[in-house]
């Protein structure tokens, strides 16, 4: 692995860097820690997400405004997600990552499935907040470990595989949430969705390794953490303008898809009442079932592909020239714009979904690229923070303000604007996507400063 470099480093300083990038595990125990990384990931979007296809159900039975589905899917959550985060991560620089996460995934899922017992939207949100405090311990110490389980070269492609956990954990939730609403309540549906993660909690306890023990250069690196302060890593990241480009365009890309992902299924049922109804008679199932299927399969394959893609392209063609990294981001946050707008506006939902498939795929090419950049502009004693601190940036805006601001948002169109539900929600989500422009200048100004940025 990288040797540390100090903290206190000018910006243009480069570590001393080993011919060859070591593992610390062999290759088939990496792929079994890899593979169960991403089942915790997988249940932790999962947990995360189940609450969008539900949201309509909610909102009825509860008697709930948009706003508050809004706050309810978004800053609820992401407030104690983001600011747990970063101490979390701090205890992960020094202690065992592995039962970090065990730990965490043992909390979340067991708020998950308090849920269910929910009686109104304060005991809701208290619960949810609850879910938020056991998902900050998951991904910073995550990122820190698969950065010292796989080589420099292959960096961008674990994390990306690691990524595929957000698309696939929200199909596994919309469809598991919608099929199970439909049948026996939400109530239920958030019970099953709590079951899983307490078999995940106990592998990890049990056969995930923590691997510093095993890496060359381990003294030195724990000496170095333990100096490497809060401050001093903010300071570092401070000299390194790539972090911040790639946390606000990623922060962008966030606020749009966490605020479409609570109205997305209420856009539909709103706007396609009908043909819903058809096509969910014609599956045999009820139209939030359906939803949760279509929805689910359409963002959750196409969304897995294009995080691995992703990831794909910037191991190959960044080894090469590292700008390469943030075009495929750059691009695809323009090309999304005009996608999103055809797929709300067009008349047919059966082709409105098909479209959203492109929209999913494009949607998450940045994880790979944006998550090893963060990894790959500090020390390997500074990861974990670096990890939380981007995640605080793309959660706190995007988890955080997305839901919340479509929701005011369409509820402003609705009846400030005089537009009706249907109309307001549709129009919230095409201004929300507009968005995708601010992120586009952000990836590319990431491009321009990444080469002399990259450290480790």
């Amino acid at each position: 692995m990288t040797d540390a470099v100090s903290p206190d480093a000018p910006p243009t300083a480069k570590p001393a860097l080993p011919e060859t990038s070591a593992t610390p595990f062999s290759p088939g125990y990496t792929r079994y820690a890899m593979f169960l990384l991403l089942g915790i990931y997988i249940v932790n979007f999962l947990d995360r997400q189940v609450i969008n296809i539900l949201a309509e159900p909610i909102k009825n039975d509860l008697g709930l405004a948009d706003w508050q589905l809004g706050l309810m899917s978004g800053l609820a959550f992401a407030l104690f997600y983001t600011f747990l985060g970063i101490p979390i991560a701090r205890m992960a620089e020094r202690k065992n990552r592995a039962f970090i996460i065990g730990g965490a995934v043992a909390v979340w899922s067991g708020f998950t499935a308090l849920c269910a017992t929910a009686g109104n939207f304060w005991q809701l949100i208290a619960y949810r907040i609850g879910v938020g405090v056991g998902e900050a311990g998951c991904t910073p110490p995550a990122h820190s470990l698969i950065a010292d389980y796989a080589p420099k070269e292959k960096r961008a492609s674990a994390l990306a595989f690691y990524s595929m956990g957000t698309p696939i954990g929200g199909l596994l939730g919309l469809v598991m949430g919608g099929i199970v609403a439909d049948a026996y309540g939400w109530r239920a549906a958030f019970l099953v969705a709590g079951a899983p993660g307490l078999i995940f909690a106990v592998l990890a306890f049990f056969t995930l390794k923590e691997p510093r023990r095993l890496l060359s250069a381990h003294a030195e690196k724990v000496r170095m953490a333990s100096s490497a302060t809060f401050g001093q890593t903010m300071t570092y990241l401070a000299k390194r303008p790539t972090f911040w480009f790639i946390a606000f365009a990623a922060a962008i890309k966030a606020f749009i898809g966490y605020g479409h992902a609570p109205f997305t299924a209420s856009f539909f049922l709103r706007n396609h009442t009908a043909e819903i109804n058809k096509l969910a008679d014609d599956f045999g199932l009820g139209p939030v079932g359906f939803l949760g299927l279509a929805l689910g399969l359409i963002s959750g394959t196409a969304g897995a592909i294009g995080s691995y893609v992703g990831g794909w392209i910037a191991d190959k063609f960044g080894k090469n020239d590292l700008r390469a990294y943030m075009v495929a981001p750059a691009i695809a946050s323009l090309i999304t714009i005009p996608v999103y707008i055809i797929a709300v506006t067009i008349d047919s939902a059966a082709i409105a979904l098909f479209i959203l498939a492109i929209n999913g795929f494009l949607g998450t090419l940045w994880y790979g690229p944006v998550y090893g950049t963060g990894q790959s502009v500090v020390p390997p004693h500074m990861r974990a923070t670096a990890a939380a601190i981007l995640l605080f940036i793309i959660n706190l805006i995007g988890l955080g303000l997305g839901p919340l601001a479509v929701g005011i948002l369409s509820d402003f169109l609705n009846k400030g604007m005089g537009l009706g539900a249907a109309e307001g929600v549709r129009w919230a989500l095409i201004i929300s996507t507009c968005f995708g422009m601010v992120a586009f200048i952000c990836f590319w100004m990431a491009r321009k400063t990444i080469r002399e940025d990259t450290v480790s």
